[in-house]
């Protein structure tokens, strides 16, 4: 299991707050990575001990969105009632981090529950996400569930592999800070 002390978590959460404000939208131009807010969440469910952090970070996702394209411009694409189909949506892929944390173990094994971990929590996320856009925005006519599978088939590679490169930047970051907390080089001991 993934103990943090509460130093470390809130280091852990900054980073995280940081990571989204930095590639949700177009907010920083010199900044041009792909959007991690799929992984802002799985990640605080794994790491992030307090419920309220998953409040919190979908409250700033909201405000950064409304910021970015406007509260009120009905006309954006993305701005409709389906967009709080985002709320589980993220929901899952906190939840799918907050199960992680359970099983996780400082072996090399931990990947192979990582790994489908994170992939189921993705897809729950893409049903939720992408398939309530597409029935619920109003922007597709008749949608059908043939549809919707089409969609998450053609959307769900890219969300996916997104997800999976930060976590694994996340998993990296992980090793090398617990190698040296053992190693003494942090000053807190075992403890990361």
């Amino acid at each position: 299991m993934i103990v943090l002390s509460k130093r470390s978590q809130l280091a852990v959460g900054a980073v995280l707050v940081l990571l989204m404000a930095m590639t949700r939208g177009s907010h920083f131009s010199v900044v041009n990575l792909p959007s991690a807010s799929w992984a802002v969440f799985f990640l605080a469910g794994v790491f992030l001990r307090p419920r309220w952090a998953f409040p919190l970070l979908f409250l700033q996702a909201v405000v950064m969105d409304v910021l970015s394209v406007g509260w009120t411009n009905a006309g954006h694409h993305c701005m409709t009632i389906a967009y709080w189909a985002l709320l589980p949506a993220y929901g899952s892929l906190w939840f799918a981090g907050r199960l992680y944390a359970g099983w996780h173990r400082d072996h090399p094994a931990t990947l192979l529950i990582l790994a489908p971990t994170v992939a189921t929590g993705a897809l729950i996320c893409s049903l939720f996400s992408s398939g309530g856009f597409y029935f619920f925005s109003g922007r597709y006519e008749a949608p059908t569930f043939t549809g919707m599978l089409e969609r998450i088939a053609t959307y769900y590679p890219q969300y996916l592999s997104t997800l999976v490169m930060y976590v694994a930047a996340a998993c990296a970051v992980y090793v090398v800070l617990r190698l040296l907390a053992q190693q003494g080089l942090l000053g807190q001991g075992r403890k990361a």
